[in-house]
């Protein structure tokens, strides 16, 4: 037995001791395999799953590492069936692999006959193949490459995909990289993908993921779709790429609900990608458009449902998912994982920060209390109806008013997602609201506002989440989320981690109706804060 800050158990959890003078590398070495499932104060657990062990083989980690690290941070005796599982698990990655075959296609091979012999048997796989060539190969119906990649992974035998790609329609993309270079970081990322094929990056909020397409673009030298969240989204992009490539202004196109330009690089919006007339996605033609070489998906954890369906059938196109965080709430990781790619990079927030890209963070935890009158509402309420109320209570917009005075003059955001007390809080703040109905030009001109230092405090629902480049804010105050999400956390903790100019840390705080369905949510939302590596204290109103 050694004092180590781990307890590995047969259940396949983790638990973390924080206080460990350890602690801060246990959860660097085991962060890569292992997803956060509690944080409460001392002692935080996390699980070893099946996908977050095949993507941390797809990432370049093994067995082995796997292993040496849990039995290097373990203060007891790790069960020995546990790495038995572990190294068995990252063992099914690969043993399957879908390949180019000289005269007969795509065709699916094995290194192991009787995994072969069970897939081909399976139901879900049935339809998907052709001929059998010899005992350890197939062939595959080209376009079935995704949904047999979805297959296999449902089964549990995860198939590498070496089939290849085709390289589109050539396009010349050259970074522009006048002042400024690409981090050490960045040009990883860029490499893991490329050298993977297709997969996912993920990065910090304020970390260049932007810069990391371009990058990725001008590898692939080709035509590129790029899907992002909305319109204010795709302008970004447009900017940045008009700063940071060759690209002019006449070969970007904008896809949207109010533009439908098709050019060498388009970007394009989920919305307008999943809008069906009469059950017919209308502007799939898109995808056809061009002989595109690369398509890039910018925040990858929200890609909507049909898009899954429409990159499935885009597998011999070369994929990058770009995210903040891989974690969906609609659990659908695996999907991310065999349409768009394994994890090919990954960069904790904490060691980008100890570089100097990103700004250190004091995340505060601040509780309220429900009035006499609001708690007896809320106890009598029905389910569906508590969170709204303890969310928008009024003790909470009197909170905001004593924060913001707090940090008057330092630029500062309102973050929440119930538009009638965004409202109020804007109208007791004086301050803009901007939400899904404000006009987009609207939304640019608070943004710049915001951005030059004209405006220092802005009001903003969930459409501040996604994709707008904030810089100069330092603070947030968030009042109410999307029910429990972490990916929700990680976008708007992102929104304040620019380095600042005079090395202030940015101040995050979310304030919390205490004994109510909103703590709960809370703490589910702050696994991503300690999968991080970030401290939060937890603090009463009263005592602010």
């Amino acid at each position: 037995m050694n004092d180590g800050p781990l307890i590995v158990q047969s259940d396949k959890t983790l638990l973390l001791e924080v206080d460990h003078e350890q602690a801060v590398d246990c959860r660097k070495a085991i962060a890569p395999f292992a997803e956060l499932e509690r944080s409460p104060e001392h002692i935080h657990t996390y699980r070893l799953t099946p996908l977050g062990l095949w993507n941390a083989r797809a990432a370049g980690h093994d067995a082995e590492q796997v292993v040496d690290t849990l039995l290097t941070y373990s203060r007891y005796a790790v069960p020995h069936a546990l790495l038995v599982d572990v190294a068995e698990t990252m063992d099914r990655y690969g043993r399957l692999r879908l390949d180019k075959h000289p005269t007969h296609g795509l065709v699916l091979a094995s290194t192991d006959r009787p995994v072969f012999e069970e897939v081909l048997r399976a139901k879900k796989v049935q339809g998907m193949i052709g001929e059998r060539i010899d005992d350890l190969t197939v062939v595959v119906h080209p376009s079935q490459r995704g949904n047999l990649k979805q297959a296999l992974l449902k089964l549990g035998w995860p198939a590498e995909d070496y089939a290849g790609y085709v390289d589109g329609e050539a396009h010349a993309i050259e970074l522009a990289e006048d002042g400024w270079h690409l981090r050490d970081y960045q040009r990883d990322a860029v490499e893991s993908f490329w050298h993977g094929g297709s997969g996912v990056v993920v990065l910090p909020c304020v970390a260049g993921k932007t810069i990391v397409g371009a990058a990725a673009m001008a590898t692939a030298k080709a035509t590129t779709l790029i899907l992002v969240t909305n319109t204010v989204s795709a302008r970004q992009w447009r900017d940045e790429l008009l700063r940071r490539t060759s690209l002019t202004d006449e070969e970007i196109g904008e896809y949207s609900g109010a533009k439908k330009e098709v050019r060498p690089v388009t970007i394009a919006t989920y919305q307008v990608m999943t809008t069906r007339r009469k059950g017919v996605y209308s502007h799939l033609e898109l995808l056809d458009a061009r002989d595109w070489g690369l398509i890039v998906y910018d925040e990858v954890h929200l890609l909507p449902a049909p898009i899954f369906r429409m990159t499935a059938d885009l597998q011999a196109r070369r994929r990058i998912g770009l995210t903040a965080t891989l974690i969906r709430e609609d659990g659908r990781e695996g999907d991310v994982f065999s349409l768009i790619g394994p994890k090919r990079y990954d960069a904790p927030w904490k060691d980008i920060e100890s570089q100097g890209w990103i700004a250190p963070a004091d995340c505060v935890e601040v509780r309220v209390t429900l009035p006499e009158g609001e708690r007896l509402a809320y106890a009598t309420a029905e389910p569906e109806e508590r969170y709204r109320l303890a969310a928008c209570t009024a003790s909470k917009t009197r909170l905001v008013e004593e924060i913001v005075a707090k940090h008057e003059g330092e630029p500062t955001l309102v973050i929440g997602q119930y538009l009638d007390q965004l409202d109020e809080i804007g109208a007791a703040l004086d301050a803009p609201v901007i939400k899904g109905e404000t006009p987009v030009k609207e939304r640019e001109r608070l943004f710049q506002a915001f951005r030059t230092g004209e405006e220092k405090l802005l009001v903003v629902s969930k459409v501040a989440n996604f994709s707008v480049d904030l810089p100069s804010a330092s603070v947030a105050v968030q009042v109410s989320g999307s029910f429990g999400s972490r990916q929700e956390e990680a976008q708007r903790l992102g929104r304040l981690l620019r380095p600042k100019t005079d090395g202030r840390s940015a101040r995050f705080y979310t304030i919390v109706t205490r004994d109510t369905v909103d703590a709960e949510f809370a703490q589910h939302r702050q696994r991503f804060l300690a999968e991080q590596g970030y401290a939060y204290s937890i603090t009463d109103a009263a005592d602010l």
